[in-house]
């Protein structure tokens, strides 16, 4: 299938700041990696996501994870004696993600960090000389998207964000579809993430655990008293580390709503929501219904974060439902689409690539291992067009969940500037779209 011309018009749509910044040529310098040269990889961030990066890097042939990197060495000691039992090889273990960087006989990085270092990391990463995977979102506040989009560019780098379902050969030919006209003049796309979420309690302050360096740990985030209610996982939770569900598992619909829209950043914003279920220490919204309009486009996308077991719709609980003239499509998860023709609702074409996942794949053929395989054929060839997840996916994606967040936050309708990148008249908002950095860790003005 050819993916082409979506992608160009991806890339059309979304050169909004520094036009000739988004320009995605093919380069292939003397330094390429020829077809069997061996790519030393690092996997920085080894809880959660982390496991799944080192199964990608893995599953690709001549790759070979050199180093695991975390700020805890709790995690770090049992997954280097695990990786030795799985896969039969040595690899060295180290905390500090800056000494990664430094090494210059790693060649490329994934980052499975908390968000609140996921841009830091991959600028550090540019300036490197490191290629990048980094793992959605991409940034943790829109300024730092933009950012990345420079440091990739200015350091020439391959940078891939982790929004697997790109890679996916049914959803690639449902976007195929949409784009030849299906369901008619799409208008709409609704994203959806309805996620069971618990009550995670508030296990107060505690000392910080002996083997994690807490410091790094918090990176370019204000550093608050350690509590086991942000490390490993309910960060996620905590505006200064991380950005609720529409910033975590919602970046794959932020993404496929833009993407099958063929729209950049909206002009309106309205988002409303709040915590109804549980008295847990947990500062981000339960549920969240954001509202993206674009009057220009005459195209709208809803988003909406719930619990799970409420209901699902059209068959998707996590997925996306576009809105045509004359149909919807439905794309569940990150590997199947169905599709329902006229009033009467018809089903028509319909794509599923999960079945791949008995070969050994992770979430169809378009999974993690599909979207890492895209990274690494990027990577030997240097050649930044044929990536699936591009740098600017990153700040996209990533944005318009920060955008419908600041609305939640602020309480109120806000009117963005997709040029500018920044709010119309409206200096409070724009305080938002970026942060106070930790002396040491600053995002730089100047990548």
């Amino acid at each position: 299938m050819n993916k082409e011309p979506s992608r160009r018009s991806f890339i059309k749509k979304t050169a909004i700041a520094g036009t000739a910044a988004l320009v995605l040529p093919t380069i292939i310098p003397a330094s390429a990696f020829g077809a069997n040269d061996r790519i030393n990889a690092a996997v920085l961030g080894i809880n959660g996501r982390g496991k799944s990066h080192i199964q990608g890097f893995m599953a690709q042939k001549d790759v070979e994870i050199t180093t695991l990197c975390d700020p805890d060495m709790n995690l770090l000691t049992p997954a280097q004696k695990a990786f030795k039992e799985k896969y039969g090889k040595d690899v060295a273990i180290e905390q500090d993600l800056r000494k990664v960087f430094d090494n210059k006989d790693i060649d490329v990085v994934s980052l499975a960090t908390p968000n609140h270092w996921h841009a830091l990391a991959t600028i550090w990463a540019c300036q490197a000389g490191k290629d990048v995977y980094v793992e959605k979102p991409g940034s943790h506040n829109i300024s730092e998207g933009r950012k990345m989009i420079e440091a990739a560019n200015k350091y020439d780098r391959i940078v891939q964000h982790g929004v697997q379902l790109r890679s996916s050969p049914a959803v690639q030919q449902a976007i195929k579809l949409m784009r030849e006209g299906y369901i008619g003049r799409v208008y709409m796309a609704r994203g959806l993430v309805f996620r069971m979420r618990g009550d995670i309690g508030d296990k107060g302050v505690s000392p910080v655990p002996e083997g994690l360096d807490y410091d790094l740990w918090t990176g370019p985030a204000p550093k608050r008293p350690f509590t086991r209610n942000l490390v490993h996982y309910n960060w996620h939770w905590n505006w200064d580390y991380g950005n609720g569900d529409v910033g975590n598992q919602g970046i794959h619909e932020t993404d496929l709503c833009m993407w099958g829209l063929d729209v950049g950043f909206p002009t309106k914003i309205t988002s409303m929501g709040g915590k109804f279920l549980w008295d847990d220490s947990k500062e981000v919204p339960e549920v969240l219904t954001s509202i993206y309009n674009y009057p220009e486009e005459n195209k709208i996308i809803q988003f909406e974060v719930r619990p799970w077991y409420t209901n699902s719709e059209g068959g998707a609980s996590v997925g996306n439902i576009f809105y045509g003239d004359k149909g919807y499509l439905v794309v569940d998860g990150y590997d199947k689409f169905q599709t329902f023709l006229g009033e009467k609702g018809t089903p028509g074409i319909s794509g599923d690539d999960g079945a791949a996942a008995s070969s050994g794949m992770d979430r169809g053929a378009g999974g993690t291992d599909g979207h890492f395989a895209n990274f690494i054929d990027a990577v030997r060839k240097h050649d930044k067009s044929i990536l699936n997840g591009p740098v600017e996916t990153a700040h996209l994606a990533s944005g318009l969940a920060h955008l419908g967040n600041i609305s939640y936050r602020l309480g109120r309708v806000l009117d963005f500037d997709p040029k500018s990148e920044t709010f119309v008249n409206d200096p409070e908002a724009d305080k938002m779209l970026t942060r106070d950095y930790r002396p040491g860790f600053e995002v730089p003005d100047q990548v």
